[in-house]
């Protein structure tokens, strides 16, 4: 049987491990402790919350609510990454998100993520005191955006995805999911750092439910060390996805313990944010998590 103490020193460094990320000059510690990013669609038709807080102030308050709540970072969508959703005009997405961000921003000191694919969207959300820019296309969507976050000096996260939210989920294919995942990484990120984008200012996401099955995720969420070596953040976004209902036949509104499951092995995989609905249900499983993993240092 392999030792104890053996088997926790490499636990301890998958889970204490820390990331350096720059936003503009400020230099932020992720690690060892998880960040939470609290997501806020400001959609009519996002999968799970689609509509509750398409009204700014109520989008405004639900934001506040999660970091009074622990969340990090507040990640806020105007446009649904839903299987089969179609994209939203630029005109349209800007009319969502920008007024809960100008509202927001002053009222608190917590991060705040525009998650959009387009160049416009975040440059607008960025002048109105937005820190970092979550792209699912990892730059591919837009050739602008790259530009954008370079000029900007903000934090990237740079998602996997197998094609587009509208074709995503048409029987995705892969050969070998973990390397072929992991070669994109390596080649978003040259891209990134070759228009601007410094090495500490980049965030990644394997991407939970885009182009994935139930065994991709599966797979990905049980194998997340496979992408430690990249040197980078891991962000992974598990909530109320659809691999947790078709493993607990379960509507979307009925997956909060699966989520949290899902949450802490993907942290004691080496996640170091985690990205949920459910911001104070989440940040309670994993203080317990981190509480009783603490009490292995007493047999190193």
């Amino acid at each position: 049987m392999r030792p104890l103490a053996e088997y926790n020193k490499d636990n301890h460094r998958i889970r204490e491990r820390l990331y350096t990320l720059d936003l503009r000059g400020q230099k932020l510690t992720i690690g060892p402790n998880p960040w939470i990013a609290g997501i806020l669609n400001v959609t009519p038709d996002s999968f799970s919350d689609g509509g509750k807080f398409f009204e700014p102030e109520r989008a405004v308050d639900r934001a506040l609510q999660m970091v009074e709540q622990g969340a990090r970072i507040v990640d806020i969508g105007g446009e649904s990454s839903r299987p089969g959703s179609k994209e939203v005009p630029e005109g349209e997405e800007l009319a969502r998100v920008i007024p809960v961000i100008k509202k927001l921003r002053p009222l608190t000191a917590a991060l705040i993520s525009i998650d959009t694919r387009k160049s416009g969207v975040a440059r607008a959300a960025l002048e109105e005191g937005a820190d970092l820019v979550n792209d699912i296309s990892a730059l591919r969507h837009d050739p602008e955006m790259a530009g954008v976050v370079a000029r900007a000096g903000v934090p990237v996260i740079l998602m996997h995805m197998l094609g587009t939210p509208e074709t995503m989920q048409l029987n995705p294919q892969y050969h070998d999911l973990l390397s072929e995942i992991r070669d994109f990484f390596l080649e978003r990120i040259k891209k990134a750092e070759e228009e601007g984008i410094a090495a500490d200012r980049i965030i990644i996401d394997p991407g939970i439910g885009f182009g994935k099955n139930l065994q991709h995720n599966l797979t990905l969420l049980n194998r997340l060390d496979y992408f430690l070596d990249l040197g980078k953040p891991i962000l992974v976004g598990p909530s109320r996805k659809s691999f947790i209902g078709l493993i607990l036949e379960e509507p979307v509104e009925r997956r909060l313990e699966g989520t949290l499951a899902a949450a802490v092995l993907t942290w004691l995989r080496g996640a170091a944010i985690i990205r949920v609905h459910d911001v104070l249900e989440a940040k309670r499983a994993l203080l317990v998590a981190q509480s009783i993993v603490k009490e292995e240092r007493v047999v190193d």
